[in-house]
């Protein structure tokens, strides 16, 4: 990750090698906290572009690790979830 701008309430991140799936995650799970005003990422081109994400919060990087915290306790579950169905 390459950090664009870093302010109090604004964070803007470009994050390599990534694609829409982890960036709309993300997206959708900032903006479930109530401390977050807004949260977007843009990809500038489709094939060779590294997505951008825009974050303002109260706190951004905290709200940024709260969510990363959050999607990753989701897929443990998840993958919990397959692991005991396939022993059924």
């Amino acid at each position: 990750m390459k950090i664009i701008k870093d302010t109090k309430n604004e964070l803007e991140i470009e994050i390599t090698g990534e694609t829409h799936t982890l960036c709309n995650a993300l997206r959708k799970t900032l903006m479930e906290d109530k401390d977050v005003v807004s949260a977007a990422y843009s990809i500038d081109h489709p094939i060779v572009g590294e997505p951008t994400l825009y974050i303002k919060a109260k706190n951004p990087k905290k709200s940024l690790k709260k969510a990363a915290e959050t999607l990753k306790k989701q897929c443990d579950e998840f993958k919990g979830f397959i692991e005991s169905s396939k022993e059924e």
